[in-house]
């Protein structure tokens, strides 16, 4: 097996860099899809809340990448720092309404109404059935968008995908967190 470049994504404390926007993906890179509320079997929960529960980010999840210019492939991730980060200036720069489609179209109709940092493993995203680990950034979007709805009803789009700038520094992986990775990779593609 090929050994692939490890980027550690990382933003700054004064808001330049950091998620801009948040993309209703029919395949999240973070490879963990959002409940729909109207799917959820919850007692005080109907379809008409519109409600899309998932991960934005995963902290320390790989995720491949391949460089536009030299069609290198890669691995980026976040740090749980910059997990928590990214969830806090996200709400800090006031850009819960900003969505789009397949990171190609912006659409209106969309808003994240609930955001939090998975602190332990009693959390609301247990309880949504959702099994990321702690330090994950989930969010609640409210689909008020028929057109929308509709995409997430047809199985079009099942999770977010975040957009932003970031710097990228070169990861100095231990040999123990080499070893994790593979069989990480390996799980995964045995699955």
């Amino acid at each position: 097996m090929e050994k692939k470049k490890v980027m550690k994504c990382v933003i700054d404390d004064d808001m330049r860099l950091g998620v801009q926007a948040i993309s209703l993906v029919e395949f999240p890179a973070i490879e963990t899809n959002w409940v729909a509320l109207s799917e959820v079997k919850l007692r005080a929960v109907n379809k008409e809340r519109r409600m899309l529960y998932g991960p934005a980010l995963i902290p320390n999840k790989y995720i491949l990448r391949i460089d536009k210019t030299t069609g290198e492939e890669f691995y980026i991730y976040f740090d749980e720092e910059t997990v928590y980060k990214c969830a806090h200036q996200f709400m800090l720069k006031n850009l819960h309404h900003n969505h789009t489609l397949e990171h190609e179209m912006a659409v209106t109709g969309c808003t994240v109404v609930e955001t939090w940092y998975k602190e332990s493993d009693q959390d609301k995203s247990v309880h949504l059935g959702i099994d990321v680990p702690v330090g994950t950034w989930m969010v609640g979007t409210y689909v008020q968008s028929d057109e929308i709805w509709e995409e997430v009803e047809l199985g079009k789009v099942k999770g977010f995908s975040i957009e932003g700038i970031f710097d990228h520094m070169v990861a100095e992986l231990s040999s123990s967190s080499e070893d994790l990775f593979v069989e990480a990779l390996m799980a995964a593609l045995s699955e």
